[in-house]
């Protein structure tokens, strides 16, 4: 092959293109001076090709949005030279064509290269001038570019001048080019000229300059705080071998990257706020494709309530009621925002596709060159430099390509998640009830992430069938017809194939459902995590849990098995086409020659890489698809169009500020049929079949004038609040409110508060107005509490206001909703969880004082201060019976007779330990709780690897990497065998061509002629010997082939297996511990970041981890079984490979180091995302009704940004690590074919061992940075491992162990003794229980008061052993409960806890989970409660109660939960303020209830009203942790000096 004359080869296609001699087709040096061939090639189009290259990095700097200054005139010179240089050359052109001189072929490369530069660098001079260079002299690069064409230039002027002056003026042409490249040359130094002398136009503008005119004036749209801005601005080299980096990188290694303010800001395209905006633009484009008239643009206004000015501009479509809906597509926007650009990537990835190519080629072409004796060296140098020169541009492609494709993967995840919590804030309440709350978060988190890797995947759709099809074609052309016999294979795969893609999307689909149920079920289980503990419910739960993991478990493990079968059968492939190919081809009466053997195998290998990918890249599109599906559900529900709900038609009366004309609202919309069933809170589930209506309301309310609405619970109060501020589905009527842009001032019944500090809480957004700030304060009777809270009014609030007590959550939620001054008030029930001196106080300081001139519509149970309302209205059943003054309608309300005693004196000061508590020195400012989760700190410590050892099992774990071992093991022998069968048949037939297996592998010249081998005659190769041999060596290859397909399906199952057994064991460990923690582990960590344990890192256990560290484990083994063949056939390989060993070792050491901590900084800036998402949702009425949607969604801008920088940082510092393994793989290929060439000079060399090495060393490359990208990844996936494992073995627990066994009968009496208790929350803060010493005796019924903080919820968490005592013992029964064991202690207990919490299960289990009791004792209980008709009206015991009960108004739930105590048999009954949202009436009836059912058991009450203690034996007062008075209420009415007494006093004073 090597001797065929007939090849035009490199030296003949120079010495064409110069017209040179073929002997010396480039000579450098030609009388004396540079030849014109070297001029203008190396000089000449080298230098241009450098200058486009390099100007196209520029083109894309980001733009400036706002230009003020004036441009200098130095860029309006450069510019013109620009352009007129690539006029010069298409001149130059033109006369290259007239003259037809015999190098014209070199003059119109060197002319065309030089075009293209100019027109490029014309194009990037242009784009920094509106870009942050604007008033820069541009990168120094420029010049320094320019200055390459300089030499070029001196050569050509001085060539010219020697003709013209030897040949004269004869050639007119000739003195024209000259002319031309003397303007060039001008130009030239114009251009430099312009450089240097920027000429600003004024004094102003210079001086908004940066002193170094070379640095850019970076405008921040945001403070950045000094950080650098990553990759803006910097130079084409910097870009290129990612240079920006280093400091980062440094700072990583240095332990310096802690928080996540560290790490480098966005570059401005990339700005969450820039990629959402172009976003919604798209979504616009999208949803009026045909530029129709935007029917929400009449809905500019500003709008205050439901949605603000910004509501009708975002990308998902409005949809008015009765109108048909024109639904986006999501997958249609995002080609329109990111298509074009993502599309043109492909180009870059086809280029280094076709590259890589080139590199096997010159294998080929380099194996031939050894095996040819007395070849010339020349070949084998260029072989050696296209080799280099191929690998090298390959590599620079492939990670433009990779680092660019992240750049629009993270602008789509962006642009999905802003997306999804900007319909949230959107969409109707009825209609956002079809979605649980951990279904919508898992929309933010797990399906965006599979929709954003979908774009990393998407260009192996095309490439890896183009492979493919390649492939085939050669096969064709080695074999003929023949190959179809083996393909035939393939093809009937294919149903295979599509009956395991829809097992898996099936499987997928489930699996994703049962993930859903266990993450809300889990932030049930968290929401209400006090109550679990209450009635030790912990192990029913976690049953619970463990019945959905298991269901989840069970499609996650069938997934990984079909992906099991889906890698052994594309592995077990290419065997077995190339059997059926040799049997089809000696049918066909062909002989087999080793060549056709060896050469097809080869071929067939080629295969492997795009059938082995393509089930992952199916999988993923699958997976993504399955996600964009649920996404698009989403996004395609009704939103809220308030233009629509309320009307707009003015009332004649102009004092009117809310009417309503036979107005009917349902819940649901308004197909469903309605029913009465009362949802007296603001969202409800859409489980239950029927909905609460409010039937045809007439209600006129006047400016400035005060509303009480009253009636007995569930009906309908709180469903009327929502009516006004739009939450509900208009059925029919019309429903009027003046200036309800301006939104409304809401106070709901349950607060909701923020996970912030205090006056944020209250501020909410708004400025700072110190005044009206402490008017605020003093009208809602919050400056005590203030006083109390460690910070004042900058403590911070944990999540859901868990460290205030109930009253003082209500409060805050008040001074919250006043100080936004709206001019309309809904206020729900504010004086409910709060004792009669302050509820006094905020009526007449806040409600008749700050508010006195704002329209207000209160609801209320407290009818004592109704009196002082304009107009009263009556509620019953979602009517208006009355509406009327207070006179006429209290007499319609059953009031109880004894007011004196109806003084409410209830301060739901649930945990008026908390005050102390955790008024939190320990809930510290979100950043600071960042640092608390970022302990892990450095490296992952060998506990993380052994615990995932552990979760493997060991002897899993070693049967894996046994299988693994002989995996590769028996594919390198197979690869050494062919290898020697080659040195053999060379042996025995010195004429035959030999080729090593990838060596033909890679043998893609596209002409059969190229593919012939000069083989002997075929008489000699069907010899009978020849024949004994080729079956001899095909059967031992065979059987290698066929041993590594058995070691490869082992192998894929059982790790497979391995990594179910390691997801079962971390979840079940993590949720054993979870459940276990301590109430102030709760109380101190944000529900987001436990979540994120449960979510996110339990799917990197599941599916990412096992992933990524499959592939560590095949790449570690691949590399170790590479060196060794490498080694073993050219043991000189081992001279550059231990250097370069070292450099690898140092890089990756290098990038490590940031890469976790980068790590760590993006799951530590998740959660905040998914919390504040989390808290939006709770909160959304409030929001919407405030009009500060625009304000919460710019937070999650924020917090999003924050986790995208850190995500970018970590792409790019991935990017930088890849392109330096590539540059050790390029040299570790140069190296070794230069040894090659060297040892075929010294004879010395086996071109079979040769060949392999090679065909070896061209796929280092990738095996390099593979291994340690799957080493990053799986480390990075590890820290998964290790946050579960943080919270699976380093959170507080509460002792599970006893010392005292007692019988099942304690405690038969109920005695109970407080002796010398003590309790603080946490060290440094106040005693929440400062020396109690009582006695409460069998049977006996104790009332418990006392102001705010006085320690009376402290007292039950002590019984209840929810925090352990400092000192002192509390003895039930004479045992001391600390040595009981907390499960047996809280079982005998019973508890009516103060937040009515509710699992979104049946009624049923929420009564009674473990299923104890008969349906008859739980229909009484209920009953007894007067929730039989409710439980009957929504279905029965069976039906479902909603997601946390919101099925029920907020007093059913208290009435649900007095329920179960009615069943418990405990001896011991505590009831912390049970019926604060009830009715007098109610609450009467069930003070009876609990006295007839509890009469022989100890009960202890936390007051709510005063007359539920009066009947009390006895009366416990209680004081800054210690108890002032214990007596009969009876003596304690007849001391002056009484602290009751005054407490009664007060609340006799106040009606």
């Amino acid at each position: 092959m090597g001797g065929n004359t007939g090849v035009f080869g490199a030296a003949e296609f120079i010495s064409e293109l110069c017209h040179t001699n073929v002997d010396s087709p480039f000579p450098v040096w030609q009388n004396g001076t540079i030849s014109p061939c070297a001029n203008q090639l190396l000089l000449g189009s080298l230098s241009h090709a450098v200058i486009a290259i390099t100007s196209a990095c520029y083109i894309s700097a980001p733009r400036l949005t706002h230009i003020v200054s004036s441009l200098p005139i130095g860029w309006s010179f450069r510019a013109t030279s620009t352009l007129l240089m690539a006029l010069l050359f298409i001149v130059d052109l033109v006369l290259v064509f007239e003259l037809h001189a015999p190098d014209i072929y070199l003059d119109i490369l060197a002319d065309g290269c030089g075009v293209l530069a100019w027109l490029v660098h014309f194009g990037a001079v242009l784009a920094l001038q509106r870009s942050m260079y604007r008033r820069t002299r541009g990168p120094a690069l420029l010049p320094v570019l320019l200055m390459l064409s300089i030499p070029n230039l001196a050569f050509i002027l001085t060539a010219y001048i020697q003709e013209i002056s030897h040949l004269g003026v004869s050639r007119p042409l000739q003195v024209v080019r000259l002319a031309l490249t003397v303007t060039r040359a001008a130009l030239v130094l114009v251009y430099l000229l312009g450089y240097i002398f920027p000429c600003y136009r004024t004094q102003r503008d210079l001086l908004s300059c940066n002193a170094d005119d070379v640095a850019p004036l970076i405008v921040s749209f945001e403070p950045d705080e000094g950080v650098t801005v990553a990759e803006d601005g910097c130079s084409w080299l910097s870009r290129l071998l990612y240079l920006w980096l280093n400091p980062l990188l440094r700072r990583g290694k240095r332990g310096e990257l802690e928080r996540p303010c560290d790490v480098f800001q966005l570059p401005h395209r990339l700005r969450t706020k820039a990629v959402t905006l172009r976003f919604s633009q798209c979504w616009q484009k999208c949803l009026h494709p045909k530029g129709l008239e935007r029917p929400e643009r009449q809905d500019r206004l500003p709008r205050g309530n439901l949605q603000d000015n910004s509501w009708s501009e975002a990308e998902p479509e409005r949809m008015c009621e009765g109108g048909a809906p024109h639904d986006v597509k999501l997958l249609q926007v995002l080609h329109k925002a990111f298509g074009l650009r993502y599309y043109l990537l492909g180009v870059l990835k086809l280029a280094a596709s076709m590259l890589a190519f080139a590199g096997p080629l010159l294998l080929g072409a380099l194996v031939s060159f050894m095996e040819t004796d007395g070849a010339p060296l020349s070949k084998g140098v260029w072989c050696a430099v296209g080799l280099f020169a191929s690998t090298f541009l390959a590599a620079l492609l492939r990670n433009v390509f990779v680092y660019e494709v992240s750049k629009v993967a993270l602008e789509a995840r962006a642009a999905v998640i802003s997306t999804i919590y900007s319909k949230a804030l959107k969409v109707s309440a009825s209609a956002l009830a079809r979605f649980k709350m951990g279904e919508v978060v898992n929309f933010m988190s797990t399906d965006t992430d599979r929709v954003v890797n979908f774009f990393n995947s998407f260009h192996e759709v095309w490439s890896l069938p183009f492979q493919f099809v390649l492939a085939l074609y050669l096969l064709y052309l080695q074999v003929g017809v023949a190959f179809l016999g083996g393909v035939c294979v393939a093809v009937l795969l294919v149903p295979l194939n599509k009956v395991l893609a829809s097992r898996i999307l099936e499987n997928n689909r489930h699996m994703l459902l049962h993930k859903d149920g266990r993450v809300k079920l889990m932030t049930e289980i968290l929401f209400g995590i006090r109550v679990l503990k209450y009635y030790n419910w912990e192990e029913h739960f976690t049953q619970k849990i463990a019945e959905a993991r298991k269901k989840e478990l069970h499609h996650l493990k069938l997934l990984k098995y079909l992906d099991a079968v889906c890698v052994y059968t594309w592995a077990a492939l290419p065997v077995v086409i190339s059997i059926l190919t040799f049997i089809t081809y000696v049918l066909m009466g062909n002989s087999l020659t080793a060549a056709k053997v060896f050469s097809t195998l080869a071929l067939v290998g080629m295969l492997i890489l795009p059938l082995n990918a393509f089930p992952w890249v199916l999988n993923g599109t699958l997976e993504a698809k399955v996600s964009l599906d649920r996404i698009q559900r989403f996004l395609t529900i009704q939103d809220q169009d308030l233009s629509v709900y309320y009307s707009q038609v003015c009332p004649e009366d102009p004092l009117s500020a809310v009417e309503m004309n036979r107005a009917s609202f349902s819940w649901k919309q308004s197909e469903e049929h309605d029913s009465d069933r009362v949802p007296d809170d603001k969202t409800e589930d859409g489980s239950p079949p029927c909905s609460f209506y409010l039937h045809a309301l007439n209600l006129s309310i006047k400016r400035g004038s005060l509303v009480a609405v009253v009636g007995k619970v569930g009906c309908g109060k709180s469903s009327l609040l929502a009516a006004i501020t739009g939450e509900l589905s208009r059925c029919g009527g019309e429903i009027f409110v003046r200036e309800r842009e301006q939104g409304f001032g809401l106070a709901v019944q349950e607060p909701w508060i923020q996970h912030a500090t205090v006056q944020d809480n209250i501020v909410f957004g708004r400025d700072f107005d110190s005044m009206f700030y402490q008017a605020v304060i003093e009208a809602c009777a919050l400056a005590d509490d203030l006083n109390i809270l460690p910070g004042g009014d900058q403590t911070e609030v944990g999540e859901n206001g868990v460290t205030l007590s109930g009253g003082q959550k209500s409060r805050l939620a008040l001074a919250r909703a006043v100080y936004m001054d709206k001019e309309i008030y809904l206020l729900d029930d504010p004086l409910a969880a709060v004792d009669a001196d302050v509820a006094h106080h905020l009526m007449e300081k806040c409600i008749l004082g700050i508010l006195k001139s704002k329209t207000r519509v209160l609801c209320t149970h407290r009818v004592e201060f109704v009196d002082k309302a304009d107009v009263v209205v009556l509620m019953d059943n979602g009517r208006i019976v009355k509406t009327g003054t207070p006179k006429e309608v209290l007499s319609l309300v059953k009031a109880p007779k004894d007011c004196k005693n109806n003084s409410n004196a209830k301060e739901k000061d649930a945990i008026g330990k908390e005050e102390d508590e955790a008024s939190e020195p320990e809930l510290e400012a979100e950043l600071e709780m960042f640092g608390e989760e970022q302990k892990q700190m450095g490296k992952l410590s060998w506990a993380v690897y052994r615990s995932y050892w552990r979760a493997v099992g060991g002897c899993m774990a070693l049967a894996v990497l046994l299988s693994l071992f002989l995996m590769q093991a028996s594919k390198n022998v197979s690869d050494w065998w062919l290898s020697h069968w080659i040195s053999h048949m060379k042996d025995n037939m010195t004429q035959l061509v030999s080729l090593s297996a990838d060596s033909v592998l890679m043998m893609t010249l596209l002409s059969p002629e190229r593919l012939t081998f000069h083989a002997p005659d075929k008489g000699s190769e069907t010899s009978g010997n020849m024949s004994s041999e080729l079956k001899f060596y095909m059967t031992v290859y065979g059987s290698l082939a066929a041993a590594n397909t058995v070691f490869t399906a082992a192998r894929a199952f059982l790790f497979a297996y391995g990594a179910i057994c390691a997801a079962t064991v971390v979840h079940k460990r993590l949720l054993s511990s979870v459940l276990k923690a301590t109430m102030t582990f709760f109380d101190t960590t944000p529900l987001g970041r436990i979540l994120n344990r449960f979510s996110s890192d339990i799917y990197s256990v599941d599916d990412s981890l096992p992933f990524v560290l499959n592939i560590l484990l095949a790449n570690v083994f691949g590399l170790l079984g590479m060196l060794i063949v490498m080694s073993y056939g050219m043991p000189w390989v081992l001279l550059p490979l231990i250097p370069l060993g070292v450099l690898y070792f140092q890089t990756q050491g290098f990038y490590r180091h940031s890469s976790r901590e980068l790590k760590r900084l993006c799951s530590l800036t998740l959660s905040p995302v998914y919390s504040h998402f989390s808290e939006t949702l709770s909160g959304l009425s409030t929001v919407r009704a405030s009009g500060h949607t625009a304000r919460f969604e710019e937070e999650n801008e924020r917090r999003l940004e924050q986790n995208q920088r850190c995500l970018f940082n970590s792409n790019a510092a991935m990017q930088w690590l890849d392109v330096r393994l590539q540059m050790i793989g390029v040299t570790v290929v140069t190296g070794i074919s230069v040894i090659a060439v060297i040892q075929h000079q010294l004879k010395s060399v086996d071109p079979g061992l040769v060949g392999l090495s090679l065909s070896y060393a061209l796929s280092i490359t990738n095996l390099l940075s593979g291994l340690i990208f799957s080493f990053a990844q799986t480390e990075m996936q590890l820290v998964s491992i290790e946050r579960t494992e943080e919270y699976s073995t380093n959170i507080p627990q509460e002792p599970q162990q006893a010392s005292t066994e007692v019988p099942n009968s304690w405690p038969e009496k109920g005695r109970v003794e407080f002796i010398g208790a003590v309790l603080a929350y946490r060290p440094g803060l106040p005693n929440a229980l400062d020396g109690v010493h009582l006695e409460v005796l069998p049977g006996e019924r104790v009332g418990i008061v006392g102001r705010t903080g006085s320690g009376k919820s402290s007292l039950f968490l002590a019984l209840f052993r929810m925090v352990e005592l400092n000192q002192g013992q509390i003895l039930l029964d004479g045992v001391d409960i600390s040595s009981v064991r907390l499960s047996n202690l809280r079982s005998k207990l019973a508890i009516i806890p103060q937040d009515p919490f509710l699992f979104s299960s049946s009624v049923r289990e929420n009564l009674d989970p473990h299923g104890r009791h008969p349906d008859f004792s739980l229909l009484g209980a209920l009953e007894q409660c007067h929730l039989g008709d409710v439980v009957q009206r929504i279905g029965g015991l069976d039906s479902e109660v909603g997601e946390r009960g919101k099925s029920l108004s907020v007093g059913q739930r208290q009435l649900l939960c007095l329920a179960r105590a009615l069943l418990t048999e405990a001896n011991i009954l505590c009831i912390d303020e049970a019926t604060a949202s009830v009715d007098h009436q109610t609450d009467m009836l069930l003070q009876k209830t609990i006295r007839e059912k509890f009469k022989d058991k100890t009960v202890l009450t936390i007051a709510h009203r005063l007359n539920t203690i009066m009947d009390s034996d006895r009366v416990l007062v209680m004081h800054a942790g210690k108890v002032v008075e214990f007596d009969s209420p009876a003596a304690l009415c007849q001391r002056e000096d009484s602290v009751f007494q005054k407490l009664l006093r007060g609340g006799e004073e106040r009606v």
